[in-house]
């Protein structure tokens, strides 16, 4: 993948957007601690008045991810969530928004907890088959909202034939690309408006951050989310902004191991006699696998599969004996982590919500990280065998 000036994503990764600071030369971006900015005169400064507004390492991270995903404009958030409630507040009450089912059990929340209390109306539906969404789609459709691959069933949706639809429709598509990140995806590029992540995970890489993103290409739809980011002031700080921009320069080489251990880790359980089903894109019979061959240019370290029994007990006793990985929530870190999304990530959405899309009690999900992938397999094949 290259951007319009012909450079490849991995030198993205380092360059885009970014230039030596203008006042010492510095490399990296300095963190710009400061709340405030001298003025020369009135209505006379530097470009910055105040970091509610405008942080000068803020911006170093705004003009990253706006490089990495093909953006006019990045914005930077205090959290993923941050990020996905600037996205609802471009809507009004009685709009209508088509949202997968499968998708983080946090913006789940926020959507059915928060937002719909404001007279936004949501519909949850499998997008892997377009027509599902085609026909909910109505006048008041506003927009469709993607995940892909999805969390935590690893579901593929056809970027490209959402935002036909939605574009019909007169909506907008907005794509939580955290699983992928740009170096496996790039949502603007196959037709989305507004690309999100949460740069907790991957792209800030080190479980050292809490930061989300947003870039879009359409200048007058920039305009309206840098006013809303302005007018409520979720923004991160500048140490957060340093700290995500720190980990982007090593994005690129972190998700080629990533994606290297994924293929071996998903292999190994898909053989394993105590595992029941394996939940990963790369796979020739996964559902969506040749979508993602189509849009995405590798199939990442997000692998999520089933226990033999489907048990709650079995995949506690699988998890309480790992070593290597850790349970923990989150993911995309350079450490190997297994998390349980029934009682974790995902409880916040009904249990009979939870197991029309496969998210049983005996469902574990693996983030895999940079270790040496024979230490993850042992790993995990040592706790699987108490079962």
């Amino acid at each position: 993948m290259k951007d319009q000036n012909g450079l490849k994503i991995g030198t993205l990764t380092i360059h885009g957007g970014q230039s030596p600071d203008p006042a010492s030369g510095a490399v990296m971006t300095p963190i710009y601690q400061t709340s405030t900015y001298a003025q020369e005169a009135l209505g006379v400064n530097k470009g910055y008045e105040y970091s509610r507004t405008g942080n000068p390492t803020r911006t170093a991270l705004e003009k990253s991810i706006a490089a990495l995903e093909g953006g006019s404009a990045g914005l930077a958030f205090g959290s993923g969530l941050a990020a996905v409630d600037a996205v609802m507040k471009l809507l009004k009450p009685g709009d209508e928004i088509i949202s997968t089912n499968d998708l983080y059990g946090g913006s789940y929340r926020q959507f059915t907890k928060v937002y719909e209390d404001f007279g936004l109306v949501f519909h949850f539906t499998g997008m892997s088959d377009p027509s599902n969404v085609e026909k909910r789609v109505n006048e008041k459709t506003k927009m469709i909202w993607v995940e892909t691959p999805t969390n935590p069933m690893m579901n593929i949706i056809d970027i490209a034939a959402m935002a036909d639809v939605a574009h019909r429709a007169g909506a907008i598509l907005v794509v939580d690309n955290t699983f992928a990140t740009p170096i496996l995806q790039r949502p603007l590029d196959l037709g989305a408006d507004i690309v999100l992540h949460s740069a907790t995970k991957y792209l800030g890489g080190h479980s050292d951050v809490v930061l989300g993103l947003l870039t879009m290409k359409n200048d007058e739809l920039a305009k309206r989310l840098k006013f809303i980011q302005n007018s409520v002031g979720a923004i991160c700080g500048p140490m957060d902004a340093f700290l995500t921009l720190r980990g982007i320069k090593t994005l690129d080489v972190r998700m080629e191991r990533h994606c290297k251990n994924g293929v071996r880790i998903a292999e190994f359980l898909k053989d394993h006699p105590k595992v029941d089903r394996v939940y990963w894109p790369g796979f020739e019979d996964h559902p969506g696998h040749e979508i993602a061959k189509k849009q995405m240019e590798n199939y990442g370290g997000m692998i999520s599969f089933v226990v033999k029994d489907g048990t709650l007990e079995s995949a506690s006793k699988v998890i309480s004996n790992l070593n290597v990985f850790t349970l923990a929530e989150s993911l995309g870190g350079v450490e190997s982590l297994a998390g349980h999304p029934a009682s974790m990530t995902h409880a916040s959405i009904p249990p009979a919500e939870r197991a029309k899309t496969g998210i049983v009690d005996g469902l574990i999900r693996l983030s895999v990280g940079i270790e040496d992938a024979d230490d993850l397999i042992a790993d995990l094949d040592r706790a699987l065998k108490q079962i």
